[in-house]
């Protein structure tokens, strides 16, 4: 197959302020972070930028206080977050995939977890919503955003067919398939997920999607230990506690021919970055003819049999 190389960046990062600190203050201390790192990834010439989960903020809803975390939640199409992108993908001529906290003031003020995509001339493409919302451990998700209405769009960039599977939806094998379907290339999983919950499952998850599916998968994880001024506890008899876990970075991209890059680091903020070869999508796909074999007639009658 004729070689399409598209160049991904995966951005993992720690929080800067302490949780207690301002509202403002903590979401511009990330801002400054950040791009800092965007504006690594398009001095090396990267096509495609993907950040982790809710980038802007703590991840604070473990500790099922609303506020003031949902202050953190902002209009995807022209929030401010996605102003500062829109800049940047121009700057660099550069796709940005941005996952926030939205607040959607077109339909009552009600809380999403997002992720917007620009194009590289500084346009709104679209966005896709969490379709699976985890209710383990400390993961209270429910409290403040319940399940996507967006299905599984895949958005047409100049550098590839992308889409983006949040964090939890790694788990469900049907929704890494939809993506594919819809014709996906490249799968970004931006996530925020602790050792003890995860981490066995993690290297292991993203790269079978990718196997199955024809598709490259971006997996991106935030990095450190945030802890909170209250503290709370997980329903399960154990003491209170005033922190979610580590999060243990370790992104990494996987391909359709079972290769994979290294992870980066478990503890300290990094930019990976990865030329991935879109033509070998179709390549893998015509070798092993997975969807051709697939008997989805079959499957059908199995879910419908299996709820009713």
């Amino acid at each position: 197959r004729p070689d399409r190389v598209t160049r991904l960046g995966l951005v993992q990062n720690k929080i800067v302020l302490p949780t207690d600190a301002p509202v403002e203050d903590q979401r511009e201390s990330l801002w400054k972070r950040c791009c800092e790192m965007i504006d690594a990834a398009g001095a090396a010439g990267v096509n495609v930028c993907c950040l982790q989960e809710a980038w802007t903020m703590p991840f604070g809803f473990c500790t099922r206080e609303k506020y003031p975390w949902v202050e953190f939640a902002e209009p995807a199409e022209d929030g401010p977050t996605t102003r500062l992108m829109q800049r940047k993908a121009r700057q660099w001529n550069m796709v940005i995939v941005s996952p926030i906290l939205e607040r959607d003031e077109r339909h009552g003020g009600t809380v999403w977890n997002t992720a917007v995509v620009i194009s590289n001339n500084g346009r709104y493409l679209g966005k896709h919503r969490k379709n699976h919302i985890p209710r383990v451990g400390d993961f209270n998700e429910s409290t403040y955003y319940m399940e996507g209405n967006t299905g599984h769009p895949v958005f047409e960039t100049a550098f590839g067919k992308i889409a983006i599977n949040i964090c939890y939806g790694r788990h469900h094998p049907l929704n890494w398939q939809a993506f594919g379907l819809n014709g996906a290339e490249i799968v970004f999983n931006p996530s925020a997920t602790v050792g003890a919950l995860s981490e066995p499952m993690w290297s292991v998850e993203g790269r079978n999607a990718a196997i199955a599916n024809n598709y490259y998968v971006a997996s991106i994880n935030r990095v450190g230990t945030e802890r909170f001024p209250n503290k709370f506890t997980s329903g399960d008899g154990g003491e209170a506690h005033d922190d979610f876990g580590h999060f243990y970075g370790s992104s990494y991209v996987a391909g359709p021919d079972a290769s994979r890059t290294p992870s980066l680091s478990r503890c300290r903020d990094g930019l990976m970055v990865c030329d991935v070869n879109l033509g070998l999508c179709r390549q893998v796909k015509d070798k092993w003819g997975f969807q051709m074999t697939a008997r989805y007639d079959m499957y059908a009658k199995s879910f419908v049999s299996s709820r009713t």
